[in-house]
């Protein structure tokens, strides 16, 4: 099929099972919402409900995530900022979901043209208290696709918020893209923590509210021990033309495919340069990293930010290989010539090897 990606985003939700949406308007990612209402309409048990806020929505699907079924919201950047404190309380409950955020230029109310200003924010929890978020970073309509079935299954796996982090121009955009058969939400496995009525059984609680510091203490540790297990089990990246690289360029998203457009240029010069692109932001694939920093010298973080990821990246060498950065902050969309320029400067002033 060949669709735009936020339709992408929606047909794959409602294949993995999702028949609850609840959003509010915002550019760049209205075509999402749209599509959802009519999707949603078309099935006898999908509910659509344009709500009349983000800070509406985000406890709507709070209340549906209780009930056990899939449930989805999405977003742009201000927006997102606005139900934050319902992630919070989503990730405090362990309660899964999907929230995707197709960020803008920013900050404040910025503007509508594709930015990655908000990778601090979706990486770091973005709401009060200690938690953390899966982030997914699609690069691609195909992997818009796989990638909103896989955060279905994440969020029902480790009983977490799953945000998908896109940008306007990855929304946008048409690519042809294959889908896999649709989930019937009945033959999902069942979830013993649910709430459902208490009849036949004792009743359950869920909640966030634990006044005693030493629960409160203990459920974090619990929490904690969680995001150590997804630290070792969910980090993926993308490895293009590493083998002999010298140089290795680290993009995700919209980014990502205007850098493997500069290596190709590059290539054909005879610079060794290759591309790290990041599947998941976090966990950030830090191990990944860390071995390609055996063999590759320099590293060039190129963000559509003043630079966000840089600092993970610097986190995650530990000290090893030459980091360079270059970024176009609040909407500004660099041009696979613009990077193959940069690399080449910093290819030469380093004295790297050329074929």
């Amino acid at each position: 099929m060949l669709l735009r990606g936020s339709h992408v985003i929606a047909e794959a939700a409602v294949r993995a099972g999702c028949r609850f949406y609840f959003g509010y308007p915002i550019t760049p990612q209205n075509e999402l919402t749209e599509y959802m209402a009519n999707a949603l309409a078309s099935l006898p048990d999908g509910v659509f409900i344009q709500s009349e806020s983000e800070l509406a929505a985000i406890n709507m699907v709070i209340g549906v995530s209780m009930t056990g079924k899939r449930v989805m919201t999405s977003s742009s950047s201000p927006g997102i900022s606005l139900k934050q404190e319902g992630i919070s309380y989503l990730s405090g409950q362990e309660l899964p979901a999907v929230i995707i955020n197709t960020m803008r230029g920013g900050p404040g109310l910025g503007n509508i043209a594709p930015a990655q200003g908000d990778y601090l924010q979706a990486t770091r929890g973005g709401g009060h208290g200690d938690y953390r978020t899966i982030v997914l970073a699609p690069g691609s309509g195909q992997e818009l696709a796989d990638i909103t079935r896989m955060a279905f299954e994440y969020a029902d796996r480790y009983r977490i918020p799953v945000i998908i982090l896109g940008d306007g121009m990855m929304g946008q955009m048409m690519e042809p893209v294959e889908f896999p058969d649709p989930i019937d939400p009945k033959s999902l496995p069942p979830k013993p923590w649910v709430l459902d009525g208490a009849e036949g059984r004792p009743s359950r609680i869920i909640k966030s509210l634990i006044l005693d510091t030493s629960a409160m203490e203990e459920h974090n540790w619990k929490l904690f021990r969680k995001y150590e297990a997804i630290s070792r089990e969910v980090p993926e990246m993308e490895q293009f033309l590493t083998d002999d690289a010298h140089l290795a360029v680290i993009a995700y998203g919209t980014a990502s495919r205007i850098a493997k457009g500069a290596i190709k240029r590059v290539r054909e010069m005879g610079l060794k340069v290759g591309l790290l692109r990041p599947k998941t932001l976090w966990p950030f694939p830090k191990r990944i990293l860390l071995q390609m920093s055996r063999t590759i010298s320099d590293f060039l973080v190129f963000e559509m930010s003043a630079g966000q990821m840089l600092e993970d990246v610097k986190l995650s060498l530990e000290g090893r290989g030459r980091i360079h950065f270059y970024g176009r902050p609040g909407g500004i969309i660099s041009t696979p010539d613009e990077i193959a320029k940069v690399i080449n400067n910093i290819y030469f002033k380093e004295g790297l090897e050329r074929e």
